[in-house]
Order: C-alpha cells, then structure tokens, then sequence
C-alpha cells in the first residue's frame, strides 16, 4: 500500500536522512523506534506532506510520488495522532475533532450543524472509552483527555495510515489498554499504523515488525518474533545496555519530607500523609485524576494547600507560593516542561539562571559573564547537548530540553525535588541519563518525589512505592513486593498482596 524508497533529506550541514527505505502494508502495525535526532520525525513529516524529500521516491497503490503536500496524504488517508498535542484550547471537543472539516449547512452563511456535529464524534468517543462529552470545553481536559481527542480526530477522517507519534505519552494504564485495543481493531479492519514510541514494552505488545532509525539510517529490523526489549535497544544505541536502572549506593533511613493531612487546593475532599526518606526515590503511581500532580503543585505552592503541614529534613515549612518553595530548597520539574518549566524563546543560559538571578546581580544589574559560567557549569555537568547558552531552548530535543529544566534547579542546591513524568516522549539513551542523575542526587541526599504513568518506570526507578487513589494514599510498597497488580489493585482503592 505504502513505500518510501531511498528517501534523503539535507538541510545545511546536516543529513536528516540518508537512503531511507520503508514499506507499509494494510492491516500492518510497524514500530518505527529510535533516538531523538534519529530521523524519525523527519520521515513522517515527508509522508504526510509537510516537508518535501531531497531526493527518493513515494509510492502510494503503486503510483509513484517525488513528494506530497498535505492535501494530497490526507487524501490518501494519511492521519497523525502528534506527541504535541494540536488542540484548541477555547473550543469544545467535537469542534476539535472536525475542525475544517465541519458538516455545514446551506443558504448564504453556512453555518455549521453543532447537532450532526456531536452526533458524529459521540461514537468516536465511546469508542476510546472517554469519560467526557463532544460538548465539553477544551480548555477543561486534562493532558491524557487532550490526547484521546487528538486520537478521535484521526479516527474521524477513516484514515488508512494512522501515524501515532508518542500516543501513550500522557496515559494511564487503562488509558493505554484501551489504546493498544483500538489499535487491534484498527488493524482488523485493514487500516495500517506506524507506531512512533519510546516505551518498549508498547511496541513489542502491539508491533508486527519493528524498524529502527539510527543517525537517519535504516539500522536494523526486527520481525515480530525477534522484538524484545534488549534487540530494540541495541538497534537503537547500537549496544548492549545492560540496566536502566541503578540501585541506591546508599541505603535513606532519616526523614527526608514528612506531609501530614495535606488537602491539594484542586481537591477539597483529598487529604494525603507521606513520609520519603531522604536520599530515596519515592515513586508516586496512580490513575489520572488520583489527585498527583494536585500533590505536586501543593507543595511546590503553585496551588497553595488548603490544610495540613510540611516538614523538610526536620523543619515545618509553610509554602504558600513557588517563590516560598524555592527559598526552601524544594523544586519542581513539571510534567508539561514546555509550557511549565522553560520559556521556550529565551537562550538557554536565561532559562537556566532565570529562578535565581539575584546571585548574578551585581548592583542590580545581571552579569551576563556570571550567568554563561553557571551555564557552562550544569552544561558540563549534566551533558547539554547545545552549540551554546545562546540557542533558544525551542530548538532542544525533549531530553536536554528536560536537562536545561533540571540545570535551574541544580544549580541551586536543591533538598529535594518532584519529577512530574520525567522521562515523558525522552528516548532510551536520555531515559538512562536522567535516571542515573536522579540516583547521583538522591545518593548526595536530595529527597525525590516521582510522579509516573510508566509502570516499567516507577518499578524500576523507586526505592519505595507510594499509589494514590481518589486523593488519598491507599499504601506504600517495599522493593520487596513491587509487582504490576500491586500497584494496581491500590490504584484502585484495593489492598495490595503483600508478601
């Protein structure tokens, strides 16, 4: 149905990709893995028409193409569910789901028919077993629900290639399920998917053939009995990789952060008591809406607390703002570091310092040669990959994007700091970096909170195990009795089995 054939993309001194072959046949779902920076993107971009090829061959049916415009492969049933979600944040869904495409009636002003509208995308939704309605506000969903309108929306145009870049990025685990289940009836049906994801375990659940770009170069296949895990790394990085994970070089035992009946200010009815050790990482798991990044966003005081209170290596805090929990030494690395923990147009020195500037100013003015030392110092440290503090931090692949999130607050002696989705749309290699510096900080005392949605993460990464269900702490796992169905079954207001 579908075959690009020795597909090149330059730009000025860089070769996005070099003789790239791919193929596509109904019914088909291929992983297509790989690094950031790998290619990836690139493809994708050539086969739904936004950017054309330098050089090769599109082949649609067997009728070849030197390139296509997006008319063009929306036509030919091209759809993407992007890992940047494209939303409209002051329309409801259903206008989302068929924006420019919207059923219309006649007479001089065409107004559109909101009925036959939401008579259209209600199945849709159902159909991805959505908990919200074609009438209700954008702006009121959460990341995982924008996702799932995203996904409505390529199903809505009957599409014969479904493109999902980092689909699950943002989902639960029945979020997840109920995704990798539409994909099996997407596939029964005879429609083809190319399935663009950093979590592993996804693609070798779902995938018939795995492809892996490395350096914009076909670096290997695998067929649907050779994919695991190890194989998909070694395509990717071009090595064994032994663990992501490290375990702690030194056992926590003091307290690190004690919160006693902390009520978030977004759920009056949740009260949560926790206690993480410092020099831990407490992974914190649970479905979405169980009251986590509420947590979060409490004690970071974006969202200052309705009650309850804070200690910190032994001392009450009161945080009633970020400001507050700076000063404290307690930071946050948010979930959406994009619209929460950079400021995407300013250099990457500027995003770096910006929490801080009163120690770069001298006579209250900014020394701009103290500000590029203390860049250079996290660059180096934390393996920035950047020409210079000068590049705007929109320009960054997730992984040091996150790196830059991390830099402002290393660079200030951090006591303890909450990951919100760390690793959310980063590759395996990044995944390895962030998880080995969140264990160095941990090993040097730092108290960590991890907030997750990767089961295969919070499993491996934590020490301890906390799960939240309906704003509450339902229990608290050992390394001992780590399991999938313990985490779940207090996930969902259960007890867990305890060894």
């Amino acid at each position: 149905m579908l075959e690009l054939v020795k597909i090149g993309r330059r730009y000025p001194g860089v070769v996005a990709l070099d003789g790239v072959d791919f193929a596509l046949a109904p019914g088909e779902v291929v992983g297509l893995i790989g690094e950031n920076g790998a290619g990836k993107s690139t493809l994708m971009k050539i086969l739904g028409g936004i950017i054309p090829p330098s050089e090769g061959t599109i082949r649609l049916d067997g009728v070849a193409h030197a390139a296509l415009d997006v008319t063009q492969a929306t036509r030919a049933g091209i759809a993407f569910v992007h890992q940047e979600l494209e939303v409209f944040d002051n329309l409801d869904v259903a206008a989302n789901v068929f924006i420019g495409r919207e059923p219309c009636g006649f007479g001089p002003l065409r107004l559109v028919r909101t009925r036959e509208l939401e008579r259209r995308v209600q199945p849709l939704l159902e159909r991805l077993g959505a908990d919200f309605g074609p009438r209700t506000p954008v702006a009121e969903l959460s990341i995982a629900q924008r996702q799932m309108v995203e996904i409505a929306k390529a199903l809505s145009i009957d599409a014969r290639v479904i493109i999902m870049d980092e689909p699950t990025s943002s989902l639960t685990l029945a979020e997840t399920d109920r995704l990798l289940r539409i994909i099996a009836e997407l596939k029964a049906s005879g429609v083809a998917v190319i399935y663009i994801s950093h979590r592993l375990a996804e693609v070798k659940q779902c995938a018939d053939r795995v492809v892996c770009l490395r350096d914009g170069r076909v670096a290997g296949e695998l067929a649907r009995a050779a994919i695991d895990h190890a194989a998909m790394i070694r395509l990717m990085i071009g090595r064994d990789l032994r663990s992501l994970y490290i375990p702690p070089r030194v056992p926590p035992h003091a307290e690190g952060c004690v919160i006693r009946n902390l009520v978030p200010a977004a759920m009056p009815e949740a009260e949560v008591s926790l206690t993480i050790r410092k020099g831990e990482i407490m992974g914190l798991a649970g479905l979405v809406g169980a009251g986590r990044t509420s947590l979060a966003r409490a004690l970071f005081g974006v969202d200052p607390p309705r009650g309850g209170t804070i200690a910190l290596h032994g001392t009450p805090v009161h945080i009633r703002s970020p400001r507050e929990a700076i000063a404290h030494g307690l930071y946050l690395v948010p979930e959406d570091r994009k619209r929460e923990g950079l400021v995407l147009d300013l250099p990457l020195t500027q995003n770096v310092t910006l929490p801080n500037l009163r120690a770069f100013a001298r006579r209250l003015l900014v020394d701009p040669h103290a500000e590029a030392a203390c860049f250079a110092r996290e660059r180096a440290r934390l393996g920035i990959r950047a020409a210079d503090g000068s590049v705007p931090a929109v320009t960054l692949s997730g992984g040091n994007q996150q790196k830059v999130v991390l830099a402002k607050w290393l660079s200030m002696q951090p006591r303890m700091i909450i990951f919100d989705e760390p690793t959310r749309g980063i590759d395996v290699g990044a995944k390895e970096e962030i998880y080995r510096l969140m264990r160095d900080l941990a090993d040097a005392g730092v108290t960590i909170l991890m907030i997750s949605s990767d089961m295969e993460e919070v499993l491996g990464v934590s020490d301890r195990i906390a799960v939240m269900h309906a704003g509450r702490i339902t229990g608290v796992l050992e390394r001992p009795d780590f399991s999938e169905l313990n985490v779940l079954r207090l996930a969902i207001g259960a007890a867990a089995e305890v060894a």
